[in-house]
């Protein structure tokens, strides 16, 4: 029997089905066509193309599904899962107003503070639009699980994180009852990798899939993308080197940090606790592209640091691991030389990387013990010298990087283990 993972990205859909000995058998992505506004049924319909390119033969055997989506994306629908509202996406933060409500009400160690926070976007769209057929809100995954069910209203607690969901009491916040909006719009919680039920008579049809097939909580994609690289024991973390620096740690205690974005989804008997600066590739980006990146990597020497005590920002601000909105980049002394400007800004990343993992620990995180990397800064080998150097850690390669990979060991296993 096979185990199917879908994560729906920023950017396109990507399908990976495994075996019993977790090897993948099959995999494909189908992108979004640029710049086109995302709606639930265009997710519906890249899903449904990616089921029928998969060879009959694989699909016949399919056991169970798992779905991971974009943190923070909702929208609201009726009881028949008819969209009710637009699709707010995880990067929206047009619910200002809203933000400030929840900041007045809300606990310091929930997940629902900010613009981008689902609930923010709940209270936007219900007192932007209001609608009587409104029945249920619903995040990303959330919809296509539960078209996929044909029954609506059902959510994971890492992704109802940002809509209020108290992880560590695994209930909705009594405070919400305070917030103008019907109660009666929450979804109903399940434990990531719990059962949701069997797939619908008619979509198992609609894809020829068998009628038999179990769609399974999936989470978010960056925390399936975790578990993709296989980091799960206690002290094993993730730090994903992409436009931003962003790092995980598998903890035995929730933690939260608030002013800096800090903080905890359950992670089976674990948490999982994660912080993102503000720095990252971006920063390199702004200055060298991939060309001389390439040439200048070859020129450096990381095994002589300059230490020249950089903090690479694009722009005023930053929030971990230094939670400071007026934080300003340092960049200087600025050398010379071109290969010693990229060096010392490759380094001062590398800092940046340090001081959030000791800021987890200060915190209560355990001491890192596995360091994981992703992302693409990750492949750069003569940094990865100067962060091993900088961390007094071995960095190691994932066992794979892909969220959908992550959903599909939720699907096969039902739980972390």
């Amino acid at each position: 029997m096979l185990a199917a993972g879908i994560d729906l990205g920023t950017s396109g859909c990507r399908l990976v089905i495994i075996n019993q000995q977790a090897d993948i058998v099959h995999e494909s992505r189908l992108l979004y066509p640029n710049n086109i506004t995302q709606t639930p049924e265009l997710w519906w319909d890249t899903v449904c193309h990616l089921f029928a390119e998969t060879p009959d033969a694989i699909r016949q055997q399919l056991a169970s599904i798992s779905i991971d989506g974009t943190s923070g994306s909702l929208l609201l629908c009726d009881a028949n899962g008819q969209p009710t509202s637009p699709v707010l996406m995880y990067n929206d933060t047009r619910a200002t107003e809203e933000a400030a409500m929840i900041a007045k009400l809300a606990p310091e160690n929930s997940g629902a503070h900010g613009a981008a926070s689902s609930l923010a976007k709940l209270l936007y769209l219900t007192n932007k639009a209001t609608h009587k057929q409104h029945q249920h809100a619903l995040h990303q995954a959330d919809w296509i699980a539960n078209r996929l069910l044909e029954q609506y209203g059902l959510s994971d607690e890492n992704n109802c994180l940002k809509l209020g969901y108290d992880s560590v009491k695994q209930s909705w916040g009594d405070w919400m009852a305070k917030l103008p909006f019907p109660q009666r719009l929450l979804p109903k919680v399940q434990p990531v990798g719990s059962c949701f039920g069997t797939i619908s008579a008619k979509q198992a049809q609609t894809l020829k899939l068998p009628k038999n097939v179990k769609i399974i909580a999936g989470t978010t994609d960056s925390i399936a993308a975790f578990i993709a690289t296989g980091a799960k024991q206690l002290g094993d973390a993730v730090t994903s080197l992409g436009s931003t620096l962003v790092v995980k740690i598998v903890s035995d205690k929730p933690i939260f940090a608030k002013a800096m974005g800090v903080y905890s989804h359950r992670f089976g008997k674990y948490w999982l606790v994660g912080g993102a600066s503000n720095s990252g590739c971006a920063v390199l980006l702004k200055y060298f592209n991939l060309l001389q990146i390439k040439k200048l990597t070859n020129q450096i020497n990381p095994k002589k640091l300059l230490n020249l005590g950089y903090y690479p920002l694009l722009k005023i601000g930053e929030r971990f691991p230094i939670a400071d909105t007026n934080k300003a980049a340092i960049l200087e002394p600025r050398p010379a030389s071109n290969v010693a400007f990229f060096q010392a800004i490759l380094e001062g990343i590398a800092d940046i990387e340090t001081l959030a993992y000791q800021t987890l620990e200060h915190l209560g995180a355990p001491k890192p013990n596995n360091i994981l990397t992703v992302g693409g800064g990750s492949i750069n080998q003569a940094w990865r010298y100067i962060r091993e150097k900088k961390l007094n850690l071995k960095i190691k390669n994932p066992y794979y990087s892909e969220a959908a990979y992550g959903s599909t060991l939720i699907a096969l296993k039902g739980h972390y283990k």
